[in-house]
């Protein structure tokens, strides 16, 4: 008797045709395998059968089965993708962000991404900063010769490397790692005069344990912030980053990048909990008469950290719990953040507590314009945003004092066709005074945050120091857009252009509260060779 075998195959996903062909012979073949198993000729013939055969057989059924199931899902994730920016920023899968499967290394899956960037930056005001602006204490006033004069600046080193590595799934758990790197970071001694050699910064480095039974994960290493919002649920390299050239992304969004161990539970994919230890920083305003308060707040960096820098002392992680809903129409986010300020005053230690509550949400509206909004507000947040204001202050007597603030963002995305996004934000970052009168040697002297006894009265006037400028408030605005000229065979190359203009708000002191501000110009080109 002739016997029928079928051989596992691995099916490609590089192209969605030939992938469609695939799936419709694996389809056909588990049909026709079923059916003749289910009609009583076969049963006739495996009467002489050995059961070993049969066994085989059923093998070979289930792992067609298994690719075909696997087809479908990664089908299903591109239609998914196919809506997404055609510049991402980290926000999908490395995976899906190839446009193809993976090198097989052994038993792992190698999957590479990233691109090759040049930008243009001009902006009328100079911060002698790179693609990544500054949108607080490098915005000038008329006293610095800097608000004088404008900037142009090209750059490469928002160019990103990335390499997911996954391991087999063996149907119960399965496991990664994800590196991603660019190149803006800076040595004490690295310069742009002759070989623009600047040493790479590490972006995201982390691994990632999946539990497919009970439907949870467990993230360890460096990634965004459990703050920043997602596209949908509560997965890595899911995270709605603003679609903007500038590296610094735009005021009143919130996140950050760095060390964690996260978990999160999903509920049938409408409902996912997870909770995040990050590691901490906080930003410390000290203040025109720190060297009048007995405080120990931050010191030089030593091992491994730079000297020229302060680090805060820290004393627990800070803690981030969240909730995301996904109930088929928007994405919706609510989470608590919690933080914990140390000093050292006079002869004690002393420990000061905030955080605060955050919200977003993506609405689709109609097919081609999505709609996001989000926000955080608390006391000591400063750092969850873009515009890097202060998390806490130093009171007289050394303690820490924290800053209340509130951070806001919305966003338009309009999608007009498969190769063109258009987008638009606006934000804004806020901070209230936190400020302290004492006598010192009979003198009546501001500290803390946005004192009115601090000199403002030298803002206005060119080569004056009297310039104290506590920011108040960032207000920003942005738009821009994303072509994307060549998909096909090697990859998808794109341009985007991009203005922005932001405005600088002060606390008033001695001499009044002026403001500042600063428009900018971005252009970019980039190649992504291993995305369609």
């Amino acid at each position: 008797m002739a016997t029928i075998q079928f051989c596992a195959m691995p099916i490609p996903d590089r192209d969605n045709v030939h992938a469609a062909r695939v799936r419709m012979k694996v389809a056909t073949a588990v049909a026709l395998v079923l059916g003749t198993i289910s009609s009583g000729e076969v049963f006739a013939q495996a009467a002489g059968q050995s059961s070993g055969q049969l066994d085989d057989l059923r093998r070979q059924v289930q792992e067609l089965q298994r690719q075909l199931d696997r087809l479908k899902a990664q089908q299903d994730a591109t239609a998914r993708q196919g809506s997404a920016s055609p510049a991402p920023d980290g926000g999908r899968s490395a995976r899906a962000s190839t446009g193809g499967p993976g090198i097989q290394a052994g038993p792992l899956t190698l999957t590479f991404g990233g691109f090759a960037e040049l930008a243009a930056i001009y902006r009328n005001r100079n911060e002698t900063a790179d693609v990544s602006s500054n949108f607080n204490t490098s915005i000038p006033f008329p006293n610095l010769p800097q608000y004088h004069m404008s900037e142009f600046r090209g750059s490469a080193r928002q160019s990103r490397i990335s390499l997911l590595t996954e391991g087999p799934d063996d149907g119960r758990a399965r496991a990664e790692a994800y590196v991603e790197m660019d190149f803006q970071s800076s040595a004490p001694t690295a310069n742009s005069v002759e070989s623009n050699s600047y040493n790479p910064r590490m972006r995201h480095f982390y691994g990632t344990y999946y539990n497919k039974a009970s439907d949870f994960y467990l993230l360890a290493g460096q990634t965004y912030s459990l703050v920043t919002l997602e596209k949908k649920g509560m997965m890595p390299r899911q995270e709605q980053i603003p679609l903007v050239i500038d590296g610094q992304y735009v005021p009143g969004f919130n996140w950050t990048r760095n060390p964690q161990l996260r978990f999160v539970k999903d509920f049938g994919g409408k409902l996912a909990l997870g909770l995040s230890l990050e590691s901490p920083q906080a930003i410390i305003f000290k203040g025109p008469n720190n060297t009048l308060v007995p405080s120990v707040s931050s010191e030089p960096g030593g091992s491994l950290f730079a000297p020229t820098v302060n680090y805060s002392t820290d004393v627990a992680p800070d803690v981030v719990a969240k909730v995301a809903w996904d109930p088929g129409y928007g994405h919706y986010e609510f989470y608590g953040l919690g933080r914990a300020f140390r000093a050292r005053a006079g002869s004690d230690n002393k420990t000061t507590y905030g955080g605060g509550v955050g919200l977003g949400m993506i609405l689709p509206l109609g097919s081609q314009v999505d709609f996001q909004l989000s926000g955080l507000a608390g006391r000591g947040i400063g750092r969850y945003g873009s515009a890097q204001l202060p998390d806490v202050t130093v009171k007289p007597d050394g303690e820490l004092s924290r800053v209340s603030a509130y951070q806001a963002l919305v966003g338009l995305i309009y999608r007009p066709a498969s190769d063109w996004t258009v987008y638009a934000y606006a934000g804004i970052e806020d901070a209230d005074a936190e400020d302290f009168t004492a006598v010192v040697n009979g003198n009546t002297l501001g500290f803390g945050y946005g004192s009115p006894l601090y000199d403002n009265s030298g803002c206005l006037i060119e080569g004056s120091s009297a310039c104290a400028a506590n920011t108040s408030r960032i207000e920003h605005g942005a738009l821009g857009m994303w072509w994307k000229y060549y998909q096909g065979a090697l990859g998808n190359m794109q341009v985007g252009l991009q203005g922005s203009y932001t405005r600088r708000n002060i606390f008033e002191g001695i001499g009044g509260d002026p403001d500042t501000n600063i428009t900018m110009g971005m252009l970019s080109f980039r190649y992504y060779p291993y995305q369609k």
